[in-house]
């Protein structure tokens, strides 16, 4: 037997990698009807011939009538777009959004919702460095983690829904502060993605020629930089928007590798192997 669907009209704007995918997922059963938005029209081109939407309409009227709109831009976009449609937006409609940052934006984007209408921010944490509709997958949040970051201004049943929507693309809820989110994501996400920004970096500036450098690299820096393939607008608007926390972030990075490097210097090997020993130990329990 069909389940009802969990919303009737869903307008997802953004159909890239995970706007796309939250669309093909949602497509015939979480939502009777998916609609994108873009302002990329080659985007939507694709995201229409990948079989990912039912139609697509035009920003910012296209929000018509939805019940559910997700906002899957870039974070340094998302508080403007929402202000954008915020006049077209139906009484009882649901604003969401998957950025990987919080805190004060989640406080300005509601400041931009109408009254009558909810917004209930949102983080899947799901993804590849790939990025735009030609990556999209309909299970690409099956497995992970979904961070929801509601305020005393979200109302219960609204939270509810949305749960319900990331629940139903397999993923498990996770409830959070938003600026406990920014604190903990700096760490998690937002400083590897600038390391591996600034190892490449590092090579590609050294004296005697990066670029030949590079070929010699073996399986570990092409793991450890795979991240560095990521979209460079999304991650330098992740990285300015979450500026205080990734600065932190970097403090305490620096601080770790200044005593790493004083071991070096002074040969402690001891040290140095407890060091790498509790990295390693931390790091199995990751798989």
């Amino acid at each position: 037997m069909n389940r009802e669907p969990i919303f009737e009209r869903m307008v997802v704007i953004g159909v890239g990698l995970i706007g796309g995918s939250l669309a093909q997922a949602c497509r015939g059963g979480v939502a009777r009807r998916v609609v994108g938005l873009d302002t990329d029209r080659t985007h939507l081109k694709q995201a229409v011939s990948f079989g990912l939407l039912d139609e697509v309409g035009e920003l910012p009227a296209g929000v018509e009538g939805a019940d559910l709109v997700v906002v899957a831009v870039p974070v340094g976009a998302v508080a403007e777009l929402v202000r954008a449609i915020a006049p077209y937006l139906a009484p009882g409609c649901i604003v969401t959004d998957v950025g990987s940052v919080k805190g004060d934006l989640v406080v300005e984007v509601e400041k931009e919702i109408p009254p009558g209408r909810v917004y209930v921010a949102g983080h899947p944490i799901a993804g590849t460095e790939r990025s735009g509709p030609e990556a999209a997958s309909p299970h690409l949040f099956q497995g992970s983690l979904c961070v929801l970051t509601p305020t005393s201004r979200t109302p219960e049943e609204a939270l509810k829904r949305v749960i319900r929507l990331w629940e139903a693309m397999g993923s498990q809820v996770v409830l959070m502060d938003p600026f406990r989110h920014d604190q903990v994501f700096a760490l998690v996400s937002h400083l590897p993605h600038l390391v591996a920004y600034a190892l490449i970096g590092t090579i590609l500036n050294a004296a005697d020629g990066g670029e030949e450098i590079l070929m010699f690299s073996a399986g570990g820096l092409r793991d450890f930089t795979r991240i560095a393939a990521s979209h460079p607008l999304m991650w330098r608007d992740i990285l300015i928007r979450n500026r205080g926390e990734v600065l932190g972030s970097i403090a305490r990075f620096r601080e770790v590798l200044g005593q790493i490097e004083e071991m070096i210097r002074t040969e402690d090997a001891g040290r140095l192997i407890q060091e790498f020993q509790r990295a390693k130990e931390v790091r199995e329990e990751l798989r």
